[in-house]
């Protein structure tokens, strides 16, 4: 039997847009002694009004949803509760997302191919107000934390690089000379040690600095 607060249950909200998933999670945990689900949603929006309803002690959280992704709903809890203890869970392990979500307050990370019983283990160490981090996930986080950030001009070059577009196109778009944009992709390409332009999509892609579904990671400090 797990560990309680105070004698009582562990209360769960479970937060995915897959309903495969999110069933999966709430069968698991309400078959752990000592757990209970006592919300689930499916998207980020759906997650604010359900913690706003069921005050649970933790919130197993998506990280990409659709309407409002998991980020953007921690920041949103946790401005109603500083003390919200709740863990991303998800298939991403970049870790230009390992550190948005840290950065943002989350309390542990996990990927959904973890062991279940690392899965529960979280969530009980997370509810004792412990921060939860698998060794793998903890050596990205110092690899992030120790490279230099992108400024906000650099994102905007290299989202559109990733896009596929020319330095001359890009100076374009965002109204600078094709020189400045070599000037910034040089910047980019030292900031992530790579040596091409290519290196760099691919890099910024693994690491979750930009998405492919055209959405960018805050690259940090502004420009």
């Amino acid at each position: 039997m797990c560990p309680t607060r105070k004698g009582k249950p562990i209360r769960i909200l479970v937060v995915d847009d897959h309903p495969v998933v999110r069933e999966g999670l709430i069968a698991l945990i309400n078959r752990r002694p000592g757990m209970r689900v006592v919300g689930e949603a499916g998207n980020g929006r759906q997650a604010i009004e359900q913690f706003s309803q069921f005050h649970p002690d933790i919130t197993l959280m998506d990280l990409r949803m659709p309407e409002m992704d998991g980020v953007d709903a921690l920041l949103r809890i946790r401005q109603q509760d500083p003390e919200a203890r709740i863990i991303l869970l998800t298939t991403f392990d970049g870790d230009e997302d390992i550190y948005r979500g840290l950065r943002s307050g989350a309390k542990g990370y996990m990927l959904k191919d973890s062991p279940r019983e690392e899965l529960l283990e979280c969530i009980v160490a997370v509810s004792e107000g412990k921060t939860w981090l698998p060794p793998a996930i903890a050596q990205k986080l110092a690899t992030r934390v120790g490279s230099s950030d992108l400024t906000t001009r650099e994102m905007e070059v290299l989202h559109l690089m990733v896009e596929g577009k020319s330095n001359k196109e890009i100076g374009t778009a965002l109204f600078i000379s094709e020189g400045t944009v070599k000037i910034h992709v040089n910047h980019i390409l030292e900031k992530l040690g790579v040596s091409g332009r290519a290196a760099a999509i691919t890099a910024s892609l693994k690491r979750g600095i930009v998405h492919i579904n055209g959405s960018a990671g805050d690259g940090g400090t502004k420009s």
